[in-house]
């Protein structure tokens, strides 16, 4: 209810912004505002009332306040209470357009057709010392800065923000075991595949966490840490000038016979052959 698209082919414009701390115990002010609101609270509490709907925002909590709905406070919002603001505008779709694919917050848009619209979440909790907050502390900061490029560069950083907050719950809450092992292995692609590393780390046995992700990814954990392996290479031997033997200790092979030889096995090809193959496609 009263929820907020964002369209990634409408640059959202920031309205004002500040970081803001009660002094005395206030009430949310009685309006009906012409820009969205988002809210976010580092300390303390606030209660906002819209359109009959009671919302609590506590510290690390973040709210949205829709443009042309009437919000006002019921509860006393306490001394000492800290937040950020930030006013914007965002259009619902370029005029005479046809309505475009939109998910919810969670959406990936693998199943939403043309993704190009997302709805922002009403709430979030728990934030403190997420991303998000400091995301939000960086366009704050940005936003009152008097350096012309930040002043340029602002409506894309608020796109960005925004766009942060619509995926967080997909991209930090909502991952299954595979998709946090695939994470992982991103991460560790420059060192040698170790099945005690994935134990320790997830605090399961190797036998279950194979079987879950052979199940769900079709390929087992250690063919998909070497294909994370084999594409940072093709991307090293198709950008750079490194030689294959340096490319293949970057990425943790410190046998060079051997890098090549996985890489065969992957491309059907050799490093060598294959940056030659880029070079003519460009």
């Amino acid at each position: 209810m009263n929820e907020i698209v964002l369209d990634n082919r409408t640059m959202p414009v920031a309205d004002g912004c500040n970081l803001c701390a009660a002094a005395e115990p206030f009430f949310h002010a009685d309006r009906v505002l012409a820009f969205h609101v988002l809210i976010y609270v580092l300390e303390g509490v606030i209660y906002v009332t819209e359109d009959g709907t009671d919302h609590v925002v506590e510290a690390g909590g973040l709210l949205f306040l829709k443009k042309g709905v009437h919000h006002f406070g019921k509860t006393e919002i306490p001394r000492g209470t800290r937040w950020y603001y930030v006013h914007f505008y965002t259009d619902r779709k370029p005029e005479g357009e046809k309505e475009a694919a939109s998910v919810s917050g969670t959406g990936t848009g693998e199943d939403a057709g043309d993704l190009r619209c997302i709805t922002l979440p009403k709430e979030l909790s728990q934030l403190a010392g997420s991303a998000i907050e400091e995301k939000i502390a960086a366009f704050i900061e940005c936003a009152r800065s008097d350096e012309g490029m930040n002043k340029w560069y602002l409506n894309m950083r608020l796109f960005e923000l925004l766009s942060r907050i619509a995926f967080y719950e997909q991209k930090e809450s909502k991952r299954t075991l595979s998709e946090e092992i695939c994470v992982y292995l991103q991460a560790h692609r420059q060192e040698p595949f170790s099945a005690g590393e994935l134990e320790r780390h997830f605090y399961l046995s190797y036998k279950y966490m194979a079987a879950v992700f052979k199940k769900e990814k079709q390929m087992t954990m250690q063919q998909y840490h070497t294909k994370q392996r084999i594409d940072a290479a093709c991307r090293l031997l198709e950008s750079t000038l490194l030689p294959v033997g340096e490319i293949g200790r970057q990425l943790g092979y410190e046998d060079m016979l051997y890098f090549s030889r996985v890489f065969h096995q992957s491309k059907a090809m050799s490093p060598t052959a294959y940056r030659k193959r880029a070079m003519t496609l460009y």
